[in-house]
């Protein structure tokens, strides 16, 4: 038993040694590293998640797959979109992508804060998943404080055939070290709506906090009937303190 127990201790000395000489990643344009436990089992192969860096027509690749990927299903509303709900949605989700990602952004300031990251097939191209992520403004509901600047994330969808596998985890843990490790950063806010109860426990997993609800929200559903309605919803506003490490999320 001796024996066992200073095994035991022998390895839990080895992983947080591991763990404290552990160097984050530098970004690259080129690729980011894959985290999360998904990325040990059922991964789909040649899986790569890289900047989009004003690529216009890998954004609008990816405004296309948000649509299919986000607006089907949604909860409240239909489970296979019509011709007419994609193309409506899809060139308002392109048009959103340009504004806020977009290519004329970037190439003319190249210190812009803002940018989409895409979890991709490195051989076919095919899109997985994506999130975004930009310094803007935070608006607390109801005029309770002074709005201020921080790193949003949003935009955040992964495609159904390949959820569950750590994807969504990585594409967060990407947008986190884009805004710590480049833009100097050590928070992440988002907003998502209180009915998204799978979103809402990822993110609660990974760290983020509520920090405020708005009631007077509203958001759009794609019916059955084939149209695109706007119903009322709740939205919560939450954040994660990057600053502090592992143990940030008990201190926020």
């Amino acid at each position: 038993m001796k024996s066992f127990a200073s095994f035991s201790f022998f390895l839990l000395f080895t992983a947080i040694a591991s763990v404290q000489s552990f160097t984050p990643p530098t970004l690259s344009s080129s690729s980011l590293p894959i985290f999360g436990l998904g990325a040990i089992l059922f991964r789909p192969k040649n899986l790569s998640i890289v900047l989009n860096e004003g690529d216009d027509q890998q954004l609008v690749e990816t405004a296309k797959f948000f649509t299919a990927a986000f607006w089907a299903g949604k909860a409240g509303g239909a489970a296979k979109l019509s011709p007419t709900q994609v193309r409506s949605l899809s060139n308002s989700q392109i048009a959103e992508f340009r504004k806020r990602y977009g290519g004329r952004l970037l190439k003319n300031k190249r210190d812009a804060k803002s940018e989409i990251i895409i979890c991709k097939n490195s051989e076919n191209n095919q899109v997985y998943g994506c999130a975004g992520i930009e310094v803007s403004k935070i608006s607390t509901p109801n005029g309770k404080s002074v709005d201020f600047s921080a790193p949003l994330m949003s935009n955040l969808a992964v495609g159904k055939q390949v959820r569950r596998k750590g994807i969504a985890e990585d594409l967060v843990k990407a947008t986190e070290d884009l805004a710590r490790l480049k833009w100097g950063y050590n928070e992440v806010y988002l907003y998502v709506e209180k009915q998204n109860t799978p979103a809402l426990k990822l993110y609660k997993k990974l760290g983020y906090k509520v920090q405020w609800e708005d009631d007077t929200a509203t958001t759009l559903i794609p019916t059955a009937k084939g149209n695109i309605v706007t119903q009322p919803t709740v939205i919560l506003c939450m954040k994660k303190n990057l600053g502090a490490g592992f143990f940030g999320r008990f201190f926020d």
